[in-house]
């Protein structure tokens, strides 16, 4: 039986701000931890691919969780740090170094990335990293950046190992593996969603919630879809998915996370859009779309909490939502 951690909800894997020198806005970090909090989400995950974590020194690391630790130790809120890479021995060190921070719910561990090792290959790694780490392990499959397919049988193999309790599921789609992964549910074993744009119809089929950068805007929104689907509200989740992917799609039309980042700092919630190599600016037409995009969602949600002669809080859909900040 595999450690029980609830892993229902959704987490927001927070993005690294920068100051205008090119240091981490901790101050910031923090805000925006206490925000996604505040508006619902089930926890946070740091050090993440949103957070650039690949181009963090050893000592940026450290502050990133200081900061994620403490809030979510205030909050008593999930706390999933993002660990390991292609290499099976450097990956036990970092996740076995991970024990000094009790603070820690699970760690997002990817497949093994570049070196393609196979499944048998895939299956031993997580076996060792299993057998080190302190906490449990959630099982990153991305294979449009590990190189590596994971199928449903190996997955099914890994879920049934000591110490895994969840997949961030991001395959680029809804494949034939998506499908029967969903359809055949493992007791302490979640699947998490981590393709923003296809949350809905991923929740619809039975994840338990989702891993999502777009969840830094309208993180209740998301909470809400997520709630929806889980109480069976179909009528109402349909509607909210569908205009909560269009903020997605207009976030990952650059590589993630250069539009959010420009977003938040429109918004004012971060001090710079910065981001590091090789990562680059985004367009100002991907930008401005993106704006463009909330704005419109921001209308019609906000036309959606004024009642009508009947006293209702109806949208367009027919459904009833929620206003929303």
């Amino acid at each position: 039986m595999n450690d029980h951690t609830s892993l229902h909800g959704i987490h927001v894997p927070l993005i690294t701000p920068f100051d205008a020198d090119g240091g981490i806005a901790l101050d910031a970090l923090e805000s925006l931890a206490h925000r996604v909090l505040d508006d619902r989400a089930a926890g946070i995950v740091a050090l993440g691919t949103t957070a650039e974590s690949g181009m963090l020194e050893p000592d940026e690391k450290s502050a990133v969780l200081d900061v994620c630790s403490r809030v979510c130790a205030e909050r008593g809120r999930t706390l999933i740090v993002g660990a390991g890479g292609g290499d099976t021995r450097k990956t036990v060190a970092e996740v076995w170094d991970l024990r000094k921070r009790p603070e820690i719910t699970a760690l997002l561990v990817p497949v093994p990335q570049y070196v393609r090792p196979g499944e048998a290959g895939v299956l031993a790694h997580f076996e060792q990293v299993a057998a080190h780490s302190p906490v449990p392990l959630i099982v990153y499959n991305i294979p449009y950046r590990t190189g590596q397919h994971v199928s449903t049988a190996a997955m099914l193999r890994l879920a049934a190992m000591d110490r895994i309790i969840g997949v961030k599921h991001a395959v680029g789609g809804i494949d034939k593996d998506t499908v029967e992964l969903l359809g055949r549910p493992v007791e302490d074993f979640a699947v998490l969603g981590g393709d923003d744009i296809f949350i809905s119809p991923l929740l619809a089929m039975g994840a338990a919630g989702g891993i999502l950068a777009s969840a830094h805007l309208h993180t209740t929104g998301f909470a809400d879809l997520a709630e929806a689907w889980h109480k069976g509200d179909a009528a109402g989740a349909r509607g909210l998915g569908h205009r909560l992917a269009t903020v997605s799609r207009s976030l990952f039309r650059e590589p993630s996370p250069t539009i959010l980042k420009a977003v938040l700092h429109a918004k004012g919630r971060i001090p710079s859009p910065a981001v590091r190599l090789p990562l680059v600016q985004p367009t100002e037409d991907a930008v401005a779309a993106a704006l463009e995009t909330l704005e419109a969602l921001d209308t019609a949600e906000g036309a959606a909490a004024v009642p009508r002669q009947s006293g209702s809080m109806t949208s367009a859909g027919g459904h009833s939502v929620p206003s929303r900040g």
